[in-house]
């Protein structure tokens, strides 16, 4: 589980540090089927998740965020794969 909240954090760290872009519900539900699957929690967890993420973000809307990160895995998938494919 908390490898899924990383993901999720760095998802959302990394939104909030690249151009504005900001996550909705609708974007969320797109990136529990397509990018968190498979997963040990259910569809309705991450969704639980992923509002929680929301809701905790939104007081940092509009700011730029840098973040620095060692280089383990999940960071190389956030920095090259999650940051790509926010630019929406």
């Amino acid at each position: 589980m908390s490898k899924i909240k990383s993901v999720i954090g760095g998802v959302l760290l990394l939104a909030l540090s690249s151009s504005p872009v900001f996550a909705g519900k609708a974007d969320a539900g797109k990136w529990i089927n397509n990018e968190f699957q498979p997963s040990t929690l259910s569809k309705s967890e991450q969704k639980a998740e992923m509002d929680w993420f929301i809701k905790a973000a939104a007081p940092f809307k509009g700011m730029e965020i840098n973040v620095l990160s060692e280089t383990i895995p999940t960071h190389e998938y956030e920095s090259k794969v999650l940051q790509r494919r926010l630019k929406i």
